[in-house]
């Protein structure tokens, strides 16, 4: 049985790091990842996307979107994250 590390699999799959497609592939994850927080957090909190789209001014579908990893503006997600008393936080690398 052949080992892989994670690194390489990435690599392989989708493109050394820097390339475009490595890039559209770690765009897609955090898109994914963020969707993930803000609909585990509002399933937390018992609140449907009806109430959490209210409470932002944005309708529902939107909401569905978010929580589906489609592109979001920064903006917005600031307004749903404080919505849902979530922190972001951004720093240097």
């Amino acid at each position: 049985m052949k080992t892989y590390k994670a690194k390489d699999l990435l690599d392989e799959r989708y493109g050394k790091k820097g390339s475009e497609s490595r890039e559209k592939f770690r765009d897609n994850a955090y898109s994914y990842y963020f969707g993930e927080i803000i609909r585990n957090r509002r399933k937390e909190l018992n609140m449907s996307q009806e109430k959490l789209a209210e409470a932002v001014g944005k309708k529902r579908p939107y909401i569905s979107r978010i929580e589906n990893g489609e592109d979001v503006r920064i903006s917005n997600l600031l307004l749903v994250a404080n919505a849902l008393d979530l922190t972001i936080q951004l720093t240097n690398r």
